[in-house]
């Protein structure tokens, strides 16, 4: 995976931020420029601040100190429609109004661009239809999304962040629901919106493995700070693996990516492996 063209800029940028939730601070003094044009992973154990970064990302979660700031502004400063007009944010749990049908939820991708001077136009509607190809589900597009399974409707919510037309994409867990085919599918198309588009995509994900195929750059978090960040071959290794997430593993080479893959060991394969 190579890395797109002016990839060393940074656009998005958390200055010392500390998030929480009330009193509970979750991320205290973090500091982290996004480059821009490549996919980057956040990963980490459950609870370690992923999400609440990512919330502060897409100014859904305002810090408490420090900012968030993109292309030279303060986030918290701008419009809503002038932040919606460059990130998109998937959510980790989204929720829409009971009865909305595909169509209707993918076209709100297109609200940033509305305004009362222009209306709904060939070019949104050209634009939901492209969303809704490209995660493969055209075919859904007058069905409700209350009649979907869990797989088709991370799609769906999916085809709005990419109807909203963002250069900057925050995805949280997009491949949850999702079983192991249409999880390569989805990231394939995450890939395809770096290669030819050079969207700039932030994601968290869970599966380690998928992580490091399919990211440029990862970011490790263990209790609310970096622990590590920078190309998967160049920090994944048993030794973090166990410091962070608890994990014994080893650490191979994937034979289809040629990029580090992990093969955990669990308690039965460490009782067999001392069986006389």
């Amino acid at each position: 995976m190579t890395t797109a063209s002016g990839a060393d800029a940074h656009r998005l940028v958390a200055q010392d931020i500390t998030l929480g939730y009330g009193e509970r601070v979750i991320i205290d003094g973090l500091t982290l420029e996004i480059a821009s044009g490549i996919v980057t992973t956040v990963i980490g154990p459950n609870g370690c601040g992923k999400s609440t970064l990512l919330r502060s990302l897409g100014r859904l979660l305002r810090p408490s100190k420090g900012r968030v700031v993109l292309d030279g502004k303060a986030i918290s400063s701008m419009k809503t429609k002038d932040v919606a007009r460059v990130v998109g944010m998937l959510p980790q749990t989204p929720v829409a109004p009971e009865g909305l049908t595909v169509a209707d939820l993918v076209a709100r991708g297109r609200h940033p661009h509305q305004s009362w001077i222009r209306q709904w136009s060939a070019t949104d509607e050209a634009e939901v239809m492209a969303a809704l190809a490209q995660t493969g589900i055209a075919d859904l597009a007058d069905r409700s999304l209350d009649e979907l399974s869990g797989g088709q409707r991370q799609r769906a919510w999916i085809s709005m962040a990419l109807a909203q037309g963002t250069d900057i994409l925050l995805l949280d867990e997009p491949t949850t629901y999702l079983d192991l085919a249409h999880s390569l599918e989805v990231l394939d198309l995450v890939d395809q919106l770096r290669a030819e588009m050079g969207r700039t995509v932030v994601m968290v994900l869970h599966d380690l493995n998928m992580a490091i195929r399919y990211s440029d750059r990862l970011i490790v978090m263990h209790a609310g700070r970096i622990v590590a960040q920078g190309a998967p071959g160049d920090i994944i290794d048993a030794e973090l693996l166990l410091e962070v997430f608890g994990l014994r593993a080893k650490v191979l080479e994937d034979p289809v990516s040629g990029r580090p893959m992990i093969v955990p060991i669990g308690a039965r394969q460490v009782l067999e492996s001392v069986r006389p």
